[in-house]
Parts: structure tokens; sequence; C-alpha cells
């Protein structure tokens, strides 16, 4: 049954690579796995412009990664579900970031620094990001009600969908969905 979602998954991503930019993607046909967890919009929907700081202390907003496909993960340290979620984003940088893409983390809320490196040492974790939103400023202006929450983001700078709960982000049906958004909008 895996090998049979497999090719399928791989089919549909050849397809997409001979379908013109100016034509509308079926992104329900990814929805598979934990990715049949994601709500996705049948419109764009605009993002907040509050600012978050960044791991290195400068405020960042969403608008300083447009032109890329972002997987926006807020989390927390005493989070479970995201202890279990956070090696899988960490996996899909790894496979999938570069230019065009890129998994921005953000813990919102207390989340004092040395307890957010401790936390991302004890799961091997090194490739993430440690943005936070202390004041959980721009996790209100998102929507953001419980963690985690994962905002999908494409190119354009507006929300294609999100996934409340844990998911395997390194699952092929993800990665499937988020080549077809990064590729395919």
């Amino acid at each position: 049954m895996r090998k049979l979602k497999s090719v399928l998954l791989y089919t549909a991503l050849g397809l997409l690579a001979n379908i013109g930019q100016a034509q509308s993607i079926d992104l329900s046909v990814f929805l598979q796995e934990d990715m049949a967890k994601l709500t996705l919009h049948p419109e764009p929907v605009a993002t907040s412009d509050v600012a978050f700081t960044s791991a290195d202390g400068a405020e960042l907003t969403l608008t300083d990664f447009k032109g890329k496909t972002i997987l926006v993960n807020f989390w927390a340290t005493w989070c479970a579900p995201c202890r279990k979620e956070m090696p899988q984003l960490s996996s899909l940088q790894a496979q999938l970031g570069s230019e065009p893409f890129e998994v921005v983390t953000i813990a919102t809320g207390r989340n004092p620094r040395p307890a957010m490196e401790a936390f991302f040492k004890e799961i091997g974790v090194d490739n993430l990001p440690l943005h936070t939103d202390a004041r959980q400023s721009f996790a209100r202006s998102m929507g953001v009600l419980g963690l985690p929450v994962t905002v999908i983001i494409g190119p354009d700078g507006f929300e294609v969908g999100r996934l409340m709960g844990d998911a395997d982000w390194a699952s092929e049906s993800a990665i499937a969905l988020l080549t077809a958004i990064t590729n395919g909008e």
C-alpha cells in the first residue's frame, strides 16, 4: 500500500512539472496520511504584518520571506506534540530547504533562549531557527489559539493552508504537497 501511495504521489508531481504556471493545481490530491488534517483555503488568505523576533534579535515580518514558500510552525518548549513534531520539521528543512522553500519555527509565549536551545539539543535539531514571539502578538494576529499550529504561506505572501496539531512533515505526502506549492503556485 505504501508503494502505491508513493507511486501516486510521484506521478502527481511528475504531472505538475508539465503544468504551466498560469494553471491552478488541485492540492487536495496530496491530502493523505497526516496531511489529511491540513485545511487548504479555497482562496488565499491575507497574513499578518505584526513582527516577531528573529534568532539574532532583529524584528522580522512575513514580508521578509516574500518570494519563497514558507512553512511557519508555532511551538513552545513545554508542548509535548511539538517535541514529537520538531525533528520531522528539521528533516523537512534538510530535504527541501533552499531558496524557494524554508521552515520557519517561532516559539510563542514564554520560552527563554536557554530552554529553547536545550529543547533543540535534546531532540537533535540543529537546522531550524530559534525565532520568538514572547508576547504572542504575532501568533494572535495569525489566529493561533493552541500549539502546535503550522501555516503554509505561498511565495505571494498569502496563506495557503494550516494544520492544527502535530503532523509528520517529513512524510512523502507532506513533501509532495510542499513541492507542489513551491513549484506550482
